[in-house]
């Protein structure tokens, strides 16, 4: 004989502790948002004053860096143009 029962029983849930949990939840997650909101500002901060105590700007120093890859740039452009094989003597 092939017996099969069918019952239907419910999942019991505790929804006050599902509703604590999730509120748990939202607030570590708003700690958690509020801590790198802050580590952030204080990052952003310290590269701000870093940047201040340098002596040549960011600006110029990368525009003295792209000056100096135009000039070796033409100058190795001069060089294969003149036919030398790099060689020194």
């Amino acid at each position: 004989m092939n017996h099969h029962l069918s019952t239907s029983r419910a999942i019991e849930i505790d929804t006050r502790l599902v509703t604590v949990g999730a509120v748990l939840t939202a607030g570590g997650a708003l700690l958690a948002f509020t801590g790198m909101a802050l580590a952030g500002f204080a990052l952003a901060t310290a590269g701000r004053r870093w940047v201040r105590q340098l002596d040549v700007p960011p600006s110029q120093r990368a525009a003295a860096r792209l000056q100096q890859a135009r000039q070796a740039s033409q100058a190795g452009l001069e060089a294969w143009r003149s036919g030398g094989d790099g060689r020194t003597a």
